[in-house]
């Protein structure tokens, strides 16, 4: 299989469509979402090959993937809760929420259950401070005013 399958370049193509023929670089955080989505993470050579797609410079690429933290570097698991514990969510209640899925989980941050089901993540400003705590899953879901109730829910469904 090549590092970027047929359907991933495709999908990386509608995106390039969208921006002028000299500014196909723009694409680059929706085409290391795709190639992310492939892998379930960004191996060096899914960057390099979203690099030589776009033309850009490698090193360009892995700025981009190392500055925004939906990208991951290393291997995760099948899922990944990215709780917001900025101070709006952690005034009301994303401290705890984080504190609650950690001991449910069993994991603490940046570490993932013994199952492989789910990694559990700190993240800045998610932009729903209104409707703290929240939380994002698999970098698409977001999740808000999690209740302790709401958030075994979660963890059951994930699990499943």
């Amino acid at each position: 299989m090549s590092v970027l399958s047929a359907e991933s370049l495709e999908r990386i193509g509608r995106e390039v469509a969208k921006y002028p023929a000299d500014q196909k670089q723009s694409a680059v955080m929706s085409a290391l979402a795709i190639a992310q989505d492939q892998h379930g993470w960004l191996p060096g050579e899914a960057i390099e090959a979203v690099a030589k797609v776009l033309g850009m410079a490698p090193v360009a690429v892995y700025e981009v993937a190392t500055f925004y933290n939906m990208y991951d570097l290393k291997p995760v698991g099948r899922h990944k809760v990215t709780v917001c514990t900025n101070l709006p969510c952690a005034l009301s209640g994303g401290v705890e929420a984080a504190e609650h899925l950690k001991r449910r989980l069993g994991v603490g941050f940046n570490e993932t259950t013994a199952d492989g089901c789910v990694t559990l993540k700190e993240g800045e400003c998610l932009g729903a401070c209104g409707d703290a705590p929240v939380l994002i899953v698999d970098n698409k879901r977001m999740c808000s005013r999690m209740s302790p109730d709401l958030l075994d829910t979660l963890v059951e469904e994930l699990k499943k």
